[in-house]
């Protein structure tokens, strides 16, 4: 157990001075200003899938798309940049992010980072995680970036993850374990790291975990779809 609690210790002043290096990047990606009314009107490509409730992708296997309404502008900012130099390899998002403008990207981003806030989710309470996941997030460290109940990240350019769809947060973290695909895969250097730390059946147990844990992220039918 104390070998756990120093490795925790060790990856979590990692985990500090990744966020410090990918802060300042997200911040010079962050030079122009967002315009949430016009993000709305730039979202056509966007909501056929993050729009629909339930919706699933089909590669590079079956998995619900994440939430994205109320998820930290500078987050999707940071997450748009990377498909678009190619740190993010996923084919569709890629061939989207890649037509974006840096100013289409700030304004989709403060556009969806306030989409939806008139809605309220349902209130549940966080469910205690068993022995076993509490070890597992203990060896990942995931608090220190994720922050309080997966919903409050330590910094914006880090995600929400709290209630995210179990299987998109599975193959999420499995893309991290995958660099080397050219069509495939995420590079990371932080959480790529932690994600080869597990095997794929425990990364499973952890995206159950945070996908049961209340948070504010939602899908917001398009009126069009209703």
């Amino acid at each position: 157990m104390k070998n756990l609690k120093n490795l925790a210790l060790a990856l979590s002043s990692l985990l500090v001075a990744g966020v410090t290096a990918f802060s300042a990047a997200s911040a010079s990606a962050q030079g122009v200003k967002g315009d949430a009314k016009a993000g709305e009107q730039k979202n056509a490509m966007c909501i056929g899938c993050h729009g629909i409730p339930g919706y699933k992708a089909t590669f590079p296997e079956v998995y619900q798309v994440p939430m994205i309404s109320g998820q930290n502008a500078a987050y999707i900012t940071a997450a748009l940049n990377a498909y678009q130099k190619g740190d993010r390899r996923h084919p569709s998002m890629r061939g989207i992010a890649q037509s974006l403008t840096e100013q289409d990207i700030a304004d989709l981003s403060a556009y969806y980072s306030t989409h939806g806030q008139n809605l309220t989710v349902a209130a549940k309470a966080a469910p205690a995680s068993s022995a076993k996941v509490a070890e597992l997030l203990t060896k990942g460290a995931c608090i220190s970036c994720h922050g309080e109940g997966f919903a409050k990240p330590i910094d914006g350019s880090y995600p929400k993850v709290a209630g995210q769809p179990a299987d998109y947060l599975f193959v999420a973290l499995k893309s991290y374990k995958t660099e080397p695909h050219a069509t495939w895969g995420r590079v990371n250097g932080v959480m790529g790291g932690i994600a080869k730390q597990f095997s794929n059946a425990e990364l499973k147990e952890l995206a159950n975990y945070i996908s049961s844990l209340p948070g504010d992220l939602k899908t917001v039918p398009e009126s069009r779809f209703r």
